[in-house]
């Protein structure tokens, strides 16, 4: 018996990040390790988690989801080494790799990596200028906008696949039309949205001692749905 593929998020780079979106439920694991400065996954523990996943699925097709943070910051020879170890346990099976990053990073070594290794990769864009520049800001407080789309540029110009992820707020959602023709004209044919929603009070949750409800209030965090083929 065969069973369905399973897909799992990797975040080899844990929460960190290039940028400081308002919005990011992620960036703040960062506190729950104090003292901490090495966060990149090592290669001992790569080649362990690459061999499990393959392993643990009866499955002709294997799927690698690399997450982050951001996942490009790992560098190009981070993700060459995934895919050596990849082969090594494929045992037959066809490996997919899917990459979500932010694009600010994405120069044409990365597209002609990415296209080379036939990788899906997902971008984050809420939208035009003034929608994507509400909430999505480098360390500096700055826009973001225009890296974005130099990314997505590049991977049109390498032909690599990507779709585009959306988080849908209280400005954006105002204007699904404007939205959906941005999205369309930068050649987006697979559309991703995200409801963002305000954390609600609770009781403190913890685990281990650390404290996971975080600052509770107006602090935001996002739950998501998937849009079929535009």
């Amino acid at each position: 018996m065969v069973d369905l593929p399973f897909h799992v998020m990797t975040k080899p780079l844990g929460p960190i990040c290039n940028l400081d979106c308002t919005y990011c439920y992620y960036l703040e694991k960062e506190k729950y390790y104090p003292g901490e400065s090495r966060w990149k996954m090592g290669d001992d523990v790569l080649e362990a988690y690459i061999r499990q996943y393959i392993q643990e699925q009866n499955a002709p097709e294997i799927h690698f989801m690399w997450q982050g943070g951001e996942p490009t910051l790992l560098g190009i020879d981070f993700f060459r080494r995934a895919l050596d170890i990849q082969k090594r346990y494929a045992s037959g099976k066809r490996i997919h790799n899917a990459l979500q990053a932010n694009g600010t990073l994405l120069d044409d070594a990365w597209g002609e990596f990415l296209a080379g290794e036939s990788f899906l990769v997902g971008i984050s864009i809420d939208g035009p200028r003034p929608f994507h520049d509400r909430y999505r800001f480098d360390k500096k407080g700055q826009s973001t906008f225009d890296a974005v789309v130099r990314g997505i540029d590049v991977l049109k110009r390498f032909k690599v696949e990507f779709s585009t992820l959306t988080v849908v707020g209280r400005e954006n959602s105002r204007y699904p039309i404007e939205v959906y023709r941005f999205l369309r004209q930068i050649s987006s044919g697979y559309m991703q949205f995200l409801p963002l929603v305000e954390r609600a009070n609770t009781t403190q949750l913890t685990i281990g001692g650390h404290d996971l409800a975080g600052t509770i209030g107006k602090s935001l965090t996002h739950t998501h749905f998937h849009k079929g083929k535009a």
